[in-house]
């Protein structure tokens, strides 16, 4: 099989994927709020480190963007809608992205690895849990590359992602850091670990939902990786 062929079989499969993916996290419950607050206020702390000038002029590009959440949180955070793009493989859910974002908001539907931006078009390139749902190496290697490219000097790569393997679900693979480390090797990573386990922050905010902080403070229990993958100016 060609390398062509076999990444548009992987393409097909995290279709697939992702379709069957039938639950969608209620907002109301205080585990996703919880585990969004955390979130947010994360970005936060990276927002400041990484860009003293604010995010008015920054340019972002979302790799994965689902139907909107997160370019909406960004928008939050200061970024110009003008200034903020989103990809999304599967039409629909492409389709729910343009009715919730604001017009400015540029949406590439498709294969991420065939986005139609320049080289270097962005400060930001985002992928949030998009690589633990690609199970074919080369095609992460690929994806890690277009990510990189597109990423101007002086930016780079900010990624949302979890590292264990679910048992329960064999659409999803963890991704670690050494991983990440090979996907982008010689770039500058600086990584935090985030988010209570969600199987145990339902159970614990169930309960009282201040209990997601009390877990939470243990970081052998978070699970996913926040880490700017920063790409040095020449």
């Amino acid at each position: 099989m060609t390398t062509d062929a076999r990444f548009a079989t992987e393409r097909d499969a995290i279709h697939e994927r992702y379709a069957r993916r039938t639950r969608r996290y209620d907002p109301s419950e205080p585990w996703v709020q919880r585990t969004a607050q955390e979130l947010d206020r994360a970005l936060a702390d990276w927002l400041r480190g990484a860009f003293l000038e604010g995010p008015a002029r920054l340019r972002l590009l979302e790799v994965g963007c689902g139907s909107g959440r997160n370019l909406l949180r960004f928008q939050s955070l200061g970024f110009d809608p003008a200034h903020l793009a989103g990809n999304e493989l599967q039409a629909e859910r492409c389709a729910d992205a343009r009715r919730q974002l604001p017009a400015a908001v540029a949406l590439y539907p498709g294969d991420a690895l065939e986005v139609p931006a320049a080289d270097g078009s962005f400060d930001v390139v985002f992928q949030s849990l998009v690589f633990s749902s690609v199970l074919d190496a080369g095609f992460q290697q690929a994806l890690a590359a277009k990510l990189w490219r597109l990423a101007r000097p002086g930016g780079g790569v900010l990624w949302y992602d979890f590292t264990f393997d679910n048992p329960a679900n064999p659409d999803v693979r963890g991704v670690r850091l050494a991983r990440i480390r090979e996907l982008f090797p010689g770039a500058r990573i600086t990584a935090r670990r985030v988010t209570l386990a969600p199987p145990l922050s339902r159970r614990v905010t169930a309960l009282h939902p201040a209990l997601y902080g009390v877990f939470n403070a243990l970081p052998f229990l978070r699970t996913h990786l926040l880490c700017w993958i920063s790409k040095d100016a020449p």
